[in-house]
């Protein structure tokens, strides 16, 4: 009898989720607690494992398909082998037909890997061949950058391919008589919803954005001398996040507003403060949670740092660690920003934007000098943080990164 495989509660208020890839086919052998599939929620991606060892007899669902927490989406014939699945085997059959994921020469040359439509459409614009890349991805799963990469060391250029073998069998590109192509592809929920809150936050708070510019001599300077030692007993590198954040810390416990959200008509003031740190994923930005950053030390929180930054890029952020944070850290720099004007997080009333360091030449003590100078900005809502406080908090940041010794003195 088939063991039915169904969506796992997936947090608070998240009811639904879209299968983003299936990671198993129809007559493949799984094991317990062996990912079958990616399902993209509002707010992360996370993998369904299967609850028994045995073999996929049947999806029920197909990528793209929104599905209801506890939904039926695969069963499978528990302590069944792949060459044993009895009255099931035509009807594997059927499906791996039916739903053939990529092309009969990525299959021949990489049989024994699950790669994501993305990931092939890069082996055949680049004529690579899967079986001779190292994944770098989760389980040593095949990522575009991998694909990506392995061409730029050999230097070959893009494959020409068909039209209809570089794009989605669900999105064809469109050709135009000029031999240009267009392409369609339907946003990933987490698109969608970062594309609703951040409409959210200017349709319902008044964002104002104040500036000021910092001289990253001090940090910089603190850096080259301690970095070897810092990571020889942390086990982990000292980067500017750490200041910043410990700095934001001062700022937030000097004007609690700028810590603060609107509640209805009813302020709401934290006493703890959990930093929202913005870092990239494959399928775009998401915002884990730094807790208690006013109790953590630098290398705590360059630890959470790190590991929200692995975990963004192998998709394996959980609806835990995405929950909840009471500011924002967004550094732009890291893309080349030399400015501009970052959007809150709602329910949050502030965003800080860090950018791109850069020499440059500043009056110091009436001369001129140059100097490794950074634009950071904070955007506001206005109906909770008034332009006084706004500017007193990005000056006591500004303050604290040029003068380190005031977070450790608490000043």
């Amino acid at each position: 009898m088939a063991t039915e495989i169904t969506v796992p509660a997936l947090g608070e208020s998240v009811t639904e989720g879209t299968i983003g890839e299936w990671l198993k086919k129809p007559g493949d052998a799984v094991a317990v607690d062996e990912p079958i599939c990616s399902l993209e929620t509002d707010k992360v991606a996370i993998e369904v494992p299967s609850s028994v060892a045995g073999v996929i007899s049947e999806l029920k669902a197909e990528v793209g398909d929104t599905v209801e927490v506890g939904a039926v989406i695969a069963l499978v014939e528990a302590g069944a082998t792949p060459a044993a699945t009895g009255e099931n085997a035509g009807r594997a059959a059927q499906q791996r037909d039916e739903s053939k994921a990529a092309p009969a020469e990525t299959q021949a040359s990489d049989a024994s890997q699950t790669l994501s439509p993305a990931v092939r459409r890069a082996v055949l614009e680049h004529g690579i061949d899967p079986s001779t890349v190292k994944g770098t991805g989760k389980d040593g799963r095949l990522t575009k950058e991998d694909v990506i990469a392995a061409a730029k060391v050999r230097g070959d250029t893009p494959a020409t391919a068909p039209a209809e073998a570089a794009a989605p069998a669900t999105a064809p590109a469109t050709a135009s008589t000029s031999g240009r192509n267009t392409e369609r592809v339907k946003m990933t929920r987490l698109r969608q919803t970062i594309a609703k809150r951040l409409k959210s936050a200017q349709d319902n708070a008044a964002l104002l954005t104040t500036f000021n510019d910092v001289d990253m001599t001090a940090v910089i300077e603190a850096r080259t001398k301690y970095k070897d030692l810092f990571a020889k007993k942390h086990d982990i590198k000292l980067g500017f996040m750490g200041f910043f954040a410990k700095a934001a810390h001062l700022a937030l416990k000097d004007v609690p507003s700028v810590n603060a959200q609107i509640d209805g008509d009813e302020i709401v003031y934290h006493d703890y403060i959990d930093i929202s740190v913005a870092v990239s994923a494959p399928n775009g930005l998401v915002v884990p949670v730094v807790r208690d950053v006013d109790k953590k030390g630098f290398a705590q929180i360059e630890k959470d740092i790190a590991g929200f930054g692995k975990a963004a890029r192998d998709g394996t952020l959980t609806m835990a660690d995405m929950t909840g944070g009471t500011f924002t850290i967004s550094n732009g720099g890291v893309f080349g920003s030399l400015m501009s004007t970052p959007i809150i997080n709602p329910p949050q009333s502030a965003v800080l934007g860090l950018h791109r360091i850069e020499d440059r030449a500043v009056v110091v003590n009436g001369e001129i000098v140059i100097r490794p100078m950074m634009y950071i900005a904070l955007s506001y809502d206005h109906r909770l943080v008034d332009g006084r406080e706004a500017v007193t908090a990005l000056k006591i940041i500004k303050e604290a990164i040029e003068d380190p010794t005031r977070m450790l003195i608490d000043l």
